[in-house]
């Protein structure tokens, strides 16, 4: 078996070592039931089981208060774009959308088919560079919320605070879920596909307020209310199981790693350490504007896009894979979310100082 390389991409992205280990075996014999994990029915006490602790872990170390729900979904955070708007937009409602990336546009187009998206703000003339400061827009009086992105993953920008307003927050953290401390009371929904910071592909996280729920017009679909979900437990269909039973996993390795304000210390001390590898050179050159850069994911380009393609070949030659940056903008990406290995960015940065040895 080939030795395990560095696993930079963006999502679906690496998962702590232990977590595959466990999740290999049980795949083939779940807790001696003699069935796989993938056999067992959702409704069966020990995937239950399975479901109930991973909200438990879920609402412990985000700090979810009692009057929210949890919700594990599918259709991945792309169907939220119009999932929210659906329920929370009736009546010829709007809200406040901050554009600040790929995915904020396309939120803001579902947003626009539905209902309303007043854009009070934008960052695309300088491609999507930063996020916006506290007074550089103005929420709308008749919005029902202040939708964001915490972390834009292709451009490598996050909000290092969050938007005050009166209206509540509405906001994708897809990227960032779980790398930081937060405030849940501010906010009235957060969805976050699992596939970047929490687990694999295939389940959706949403965490709303209980009194949201019977906001929804009646022209909405069962199936597209959140109000089905919740009442029943997030079982009205059959869940993403195997998905589900993963980010329990990983939630577990991250309490045992001292919860999520250890992690966020861990992510603090990784991105600066490239950070600073970046900044020291005129060889490499930072995306994001200094005050909105990602703890996740590290923008950056080098002097031509021939030697960002031979820095990509040569690092997977290496054992860094994953570090082309996304086709819409070109250049490297190095995401080191929650699961990433300290050393891992310790390894990238020398690396990086050689190739610049061979070929600044």
């Amino acid at each position: 078996m080939p030795e395990r390389i560095y696993n930079f991409s963006p999502g679906p992205a690496t998962l702590p070592q232990e977590v595959l280990a466990q999740a290999g075996r049980d795949i083939v014999n779940y807790n001696n039931t003699g069935m796989s994990l993938i056999e067992l029915s959702h409704r069966s006490k020990d995937f239950m089981a399975v479901a109930e602790e991973t909200e438990s872990l879920l609402r412990e170390l985000l700090n979810v208060p009692d009057n929210y729900k949890v919700l594990f979904l599918q259709g991945g955070a792309s169907t939220q774009f119009a999932m929210i708007p659906m329920n929370l937009l009736g009546n010829g409602k709007s809200a406040t959308y901050l554009n600040t990336g790929t995915w904020a546009k396309k939120a803001i187009k579902e947003a626009n088919i539905i209902a309303g998206a007043d854009v009070a703000y934008s960052s695309e003339d300088s491609s999507f560079n930063h996020v916006p400061a506290q007074d550089d827009y103005t929420v709308a009086p008749d919005s029902e919320y202040v939708y964001f992105v915490s972390n834009n993953t292709i451009y490598g920008t996050q909000f290092k605070q969050f938007p005050q307003s009166e209206k509540m927050l509405v906001c994708d953290m897809s990227s960032d879920i779980l790398s930081r401390e937060i405030d849940i009371k501010p906010f009235g929904l957060i969805f976050a596909g699992a596939q970047k910071n929490m687990g694999p592909a295939g389940a959706t996280v949403v965490i709303i307020r209980d009194d949201l729920l019977d906001c929804t017009p009646d022209s909405v679909p069962t199936m597209f209310r959140y109000k089905t979900h919740a009442d029943k437990g997030s079982m009205f269909n059959t869940p993403p199981c195997f998905a589900i039973y993963v980010i329990g996993l990983v939630l577990k390795w991250l309490k045992n790693t001292g919860g999520v304000a250890e992690i966020e210390k861990i992510n603090r001390e990784k991105a600066a350490l490239l950070y600073q590898a970046i900044d020291q050179t005129d060889f490499f050159k930072g995306h994001a504007r200094e005050d909105s850069r990602s703890m996740m994911n590290i923008t950056f380009n080098l002097p031509t896009p021939e030697l960002e393609s031979k820095l990509v070949a040569d690092a997977l030659e290496a054992g860094f894979s994953g570090l082309k940056g996304h086709r819409s903008i070109g250049g490297l990406r190095a995401s080191i979310y929650n699961a990433f290995p300290r050393q891992g960015v310790v390894d990238l940065v020398e690396f990086m100082a050689e190739f610049e040895r061979k070929n600044g």
